[in-house]
C-alpha cells in the first residue's frame, strides 16, 4: 500500500464469495460513480498494526486492511470523525 499521496487505501480479502452481501456499482444510492462493497469478516479474532502503517483487522471469514499509522488514529491531524 502506497502512502506517497497521502490518501489511505485499503483491501478486503475473504475467504469465500459467500461472505459477500451486497456488490454494486452505480446503485443509485449515491452520485453515478458510487461503488459499494458490504460483506462479513466474521467474528474478530484480533486487530493489529502490520509494518507500523498498515491497520489489519482479521476476522473468522476474511481480513481488511487499510494504511493508517497509530499516529493518523490517535489524531496527530485532528481529523473529527462524525457519528451517522
Amino acid at each position: 500500500m502506497d502512502k506517497n499521496n497521502k490518501e489511505s487505501s485499503f483491501s478486503i480479502e475473504l475467504k469465500s464469495k459467500e461472505h459477500i452481501r451486497t456488490f454494486g456499482i452505480a446503485n443509485g444510492n449515491g452520485s453515478p460513480e458510487s461503488v459499494i462493497v458490504e460483506g462479513t469478516i466474521g467474528q474478530l479474532q484480533h486487530a493489529e498494526f502490520a509494518e507500523c502503517i498498515v491497520l489489519e483487522i482479521i476476522g473468522t471469514k476474511g481480513s481488511l486492511r487499510i494504511d493508517l499509522s497509530p499516529e493518523e488514529i490517535q489524531g496527530k491531524n485532528k481529523i473529527e470523525v462524525k457519528k451517522q
